[in-house]
């Protein structure tokens, strides 16, 4: 029996080792992972694509007057009204400029374009009606020569007298007793004619109503890109797309004379004349303090300077003034600088 046991042993052993063997085998290796060191910065995530930032405002605080400028051109390449920019600086003949002669781009006292004004602070007097200035009541000297102050204190005064009868009437006329309180009498009527209601004290104007209108109280306020829709001045077809190296830099739509032009989009017309040279018969529209258009080489003109028109509306009508063949050129300018229509335009 002994000897069978030691000689099944070495198969025992055999047979242990290859079922090790085999399970080892069958193990899946555990996961590597890689770590990062303790401390050490993770990547940024990657930005998530939004709206883009607004363009900075290009114009300068002032402009000097060069060689061949018009007051029209200098307004239109700065996205302003040509009349405000002749009453800013004081300007009596638009039509007579003096090389050299420097602009300002802004009402005076207000923030110029790319420019911030500062003013310093101060405390404004309260204002009466009459527009003066309101000082307290100068206060009335005492006898004594000295009057009261917040720390010093002179009136009234407590007065010692010995008791007479004659003291105690002078003192019943100074300080009278009050008197028994009187039994409530019935109410009046209603036909009983009403006491006569108290005056009431004249009151200040508020200091609002006082503050001259900001220069720019007229001026047409800013708008969102996004929020100032645009429609086809024209139809027709597209003779001369935008192009920055252009003279005049928009785009053409070619069509009939006479046919209807209208605002691209609601505003204020600031110019409609022909003295800006190679457009013709010009419109120009603003529509809020970034945006201007313009309609050049009309035929006829059916709007006025200063007029409100509202998006849609017939402004003018397709001609060749100024131009080889009879057409519409519109522009749009962003700030005064014209801009591809076609990113502004819904599609045709």
């Amino acid at each position: 029996m002994t000897a069978t046991k030691a000689r099944h042993r070495p198969v025992f052993f055999v047979a242990l080792a290859l079922l090790m063997l085999a399970g080892c085998a069958t193990n899946t290796p555990a996961p590597v992972a890689e770590r990062v060191p303790l401390g050490a910065a993770t990547p940024p995530a990657a930005p998530s694509p939004g709206k883009p930032a607004p363009e900075p405002d290009w114009r300068p605080k002032t402009y000097t007057v060069k060689r061949g400028d018009t007051l029209y051109q200098i307004a239109l390449d700065h996205g302003l009204d040509y009349r405000e920019l002749a009453a800013w600086n004081n300007v009596e003949n638009i039509n007579r400029l003096a090389v050299g002669q420097v602009l300002v781009l802004s009402p005076p006292g207000q923030p110029g374009p790319g420019g911030v004004v500062t003013t310093p602070l101060a405390a404004a007097p309260a204002i009466t009606a009459s527009g003066t200035e309101a000082r307290p009541p100068a206060a009335t000297p005492s006898p004594g020569g000295r009057g009261n102050t917040a720390t010093f204190k002179t009136e009234p005064r407590a007065i010692k007298m010995p008791y007479t009868a004659q003291a105690l009437t002078q003192m019943q006329q100074l300080s009278p007793m009050p008197s028994p309180p009187a039994a409530a009498t019935p109410a009046a009527p209603a036909s009983a004619t009403p006491a006569a209601a108290p005056a009431k004290p004249a009151s200040a104007p508020p200091a609002v109503a006082a503050a001259a209108a900001p220069p720019d109280a007229g001026r047409v306020p800013e708008i969102d890109d996004e929020k100032l829709e645009w429609i086809w001045p024209a139809t027709g077809k597209i003779v001369s797309s935008f192009s920055e190296t252009a003279t005049l830099k928009g785009i053409d739509i070619a069509g009939k004379s006479g046919q209807p032009i209208v605002a691209s989009a609601a505003g204020k017309v600031v110019y409609a004349g022909s003295g800006l040279r190679g457009y013709g018969k010009l419109i120009i529209v603003k529509h809020n303090a970034t945006f201007l258009s313009a309609y050049a080489h009309n035929k006829e003109i059916d709007v006025k300077e200063g007029q409100q028109v509202a998006k849609g509306q017939k402004i003018a009508e397709m001609g060749d003034t100024d131009a080889d063949q009879v057409k519409l050129h519109f522009e749009i300018r962003r700030l005064g600088k014209p801009v591809d229509p076609a990113r502004y335009l819904p599609p045709a």
